[in-house]
């Protein structure tokens, strides 16, 4: 066994800091979900935002990366990405996503699972026109997940686009806008000592919120 490995088999911390049970939970998830984002903000945690957006292949394999949710309300959940790329390749083929969301430094997890849908333009005008103007510009000058021969070639794109913007307002893009989650099932999990975690878990049955614990 390499050093390296040796040290990761060696790695043991107990979660100490909370507990969770059916009673403490609210009644419907967004506002659980709310709470415990609610909590995570007040206590600093790290890209809090942060999340993995986990989907189907083409080639029907699990496939993931981190992105950053950008809007919340009613069990919906809003991202933003190049509508040529990767994962909306695999979106469109597929439309059930899940999200997660680890904060080590309050020992909780969040899954949330769900189908997901292109947002209206207008929400997707509406983020954009937020966007610094750097971004605005990526936005413009990537063509997001293509093979490129090497980073020259990006830069030399990026320099074309603000050349080509320079002084103008920058729309949105027709190839890049949101998505919506539309969640269907919840995974609340607080980490517990000697690895005996907490799981709550909530699912959408004819609808209406059914609360489970779940074995660690």
């Amino acid at each position: 066994m390499s050093e390296v490995n040796q040290h990761i088999s060696q790695l043991r911390e107990d979660f100490l800091k909370g507990k969770l049970s059916e009673e403490d939970v609210d009644a419907f998830p967004d506002i659980q979900f709310e709470n415990w984002m609610k909590n995570a903000i007040e206590s600093k945690v790290l890209e809090v935002q942060a999340c993995t957006l986990s989907t189907i292949s083409l080639t029907n394999k699990p496939t993931a990366r981190i992105i950053y949710l950008r809007e919340f309300f009613k069990n919906e959940f809003y991202f933003y990405t190049n509508y040529n790329s990767k994962k909306a390749k695999e979106i469109e083929a597929n439309n059930n996503v899940t999200l997660t969301f680890f904060w080590p430094e309050l020992e909780r997890q969040i899954r949330i699972e769900g189908i997901v849908f292109k947002a209206p333009d207008e929400k997707s005008d509406a983020y954009f026109k937020l966007r610094p103007r750097d971004s605005q510009i990526g936005a413009w000058s990537s063509p997001q997940s293509k093979k490129i021969l090497n980073r020259g070639v990006l830069d030399e794109l990026l320099q074309i686009t603000n050349s080509v913007l320079e002084g103008k307002e920058i729309q949105r893009p027709d190839y890049w806008g949101g998505y919506v989650i539309h969640a269907n099932y919840y995974e609340f999990w607080q980490g517990r000592k000697n690895r005996l975690h907490d799981r709550i878990c909530y699912t959408l049955e004819n609808n209406n919120w059914k609360i489970e614990r779940l074995a660690p």
